[in-house]
């Protein structure tokens, strides 16, 4: 097995036609991850291409995992919070090619997004995910917390009506917490 490399995503063509692949290919497959199916590769180019440009302003981190040059798996960290939400980030889009699950690369993926997000001085993560096909077992084992479940929350790729599981962490030190609790009072 090769080894997989973990790193930021640029907005090049080819970058975002591949990122374009993996989503319609996730959401072929009934990932939910707010689109539905079918989803042309067009309309996944659009989304790519505005992610990137948020990420280029800072709004959000994309990262890549990459098995040798092969463009593999993606998750984003959501970091334009509102103003008195500066501590924590969001994850989202979390996706691998089906051909690669079972790597481990998604567990891969969220350890590099929680390590940017304290480099971001954040304090707090939260995430959803669908409780039908959702990744709810991964994010359990990566120490979030459940905080609780919206029943039919949001539609499910191929139709039908899907609830989400909402999750939390706290990550960085606790000293880290208690800075930026400090920041955010002066």
């Amino acid at each position: 097995m090769t080894a997989i490399d973990i790193r930021p995503l640029a907005g090049s063509a080819e970058t975002i036609e591949t990122l374009a692949e993996i989503l319609v290919e996730t959401v072929a497959a009934g990932g939910s991850v707010s689109f539905m199916h079918p989803l042309s590769l067009d309309a996944a180019k659009t989304f790519w291409t505005e992610a990137m440009a948020a990420a280029l302003r800072g709004e959000r981190a994309i990262l890549g995992a990459f098995d040798n040059d092969a463009l593999v798996g993606t998750v984003t960290l959501l970091l334009n919070l509102p103003p008195n939400q500066p501590h924590r980030a969001e994850i989202a889009k979390l996706m691998t090619r089906h051909s690669h699950r079972g790597r481990g690369i998604a567990t891969r993926l969220m350890l590099a997004a929680e390590e940017l997000a304290i480099r971001q001085q954040r304090t707090l993560l939260v995430l959803d995910t669908a409780t039908d096909g959702g990744a709810g077992s991964l994010y359990k084992r990566l120490d979030f917390t459940l905080a609780g479940e919206i029943p039919d929350y949001a539609l499910k790729p191929h139709g039908g009506l899907s609830g989400t599981l909402l999750f939390w962490k706290r990550i960085g030190s606790s000293d880290h917490s208690l800075a930026v609790a400090t920041a955010m009072e002066a």
